[in-house]
């Protein structure tokens, strides 16, 4: 752990920094992120599909894709909200924020490509793989950002004492 100058930041620092938000001491934000990531790069892949061949199967499959990474999106940032705002330890490290702006950016990403799907589905090429490109560049920030939190701090991997 870093020294912080801060005395009251370095003992917040030093608090647990296990999963609050959990079930049998499993991240509820940890089992949900999958969906999202993958959903956000299979949207970028069926797109790709969509404009070399110009079959609208696959413009309906983004649409789906884009839609349901959206929800579940929606449900992960609850989680991941819950667990920041709940866990002092968590929400005084950096990369934390980091974490969280590069995911709610990326959820409003995901909500505008999927909305402009729904909406003016003409417009996918080239707007929609545009998205769907940014989306797929933020997955991965956000990801980086993350996995930061667990493999260099060990967020979530203590179960919490706040039960």
């Amino acid at each position: 752990m870093s020294q912080h100058p801060n005395p009251a930041i370095r003992d917040v620092a030093g608090q647990d920094i296990g999963s609050a938000i959990a079930v049998a001491g499993h991240p509820i934000h940890a089992m949900l992120v999958h969906f999202p990531i993958a959903l956000v790069v299979c949207t970028l892949g069926v797109d790709g599909l969509y404009w070399l061949n110009g079959d609208l199967f696959w413009r309906e499959v983004g649409i789906w894709a884009s839609g349901v990474a959206f929800v579940f999106g929606l449900i992960a940032s609850i989680a991941g909200t819950a667990e920041l705002l709940a866990v002092p330890g968590i929400r005084v490290r950096v990369a934390s924020w980091n974490h969280a702006i590069a995911a709610m950016t990326l959820l409003a990403v995901i909500g505008a490509n999927w909305g402009l799907r729904l909406n003016y589905p003409e417009a996918i090429l080239p707007h929609g793989i545009l998205l769907s490109v940014l989306a797929t560049i933020l997955t991965a920030l956000a990801g980086w950002h993350g996995g930061k939190l667990v493999f260099d701090h060990g967020v979530g991997l203590i179960i919490s004492t706040k039960q």
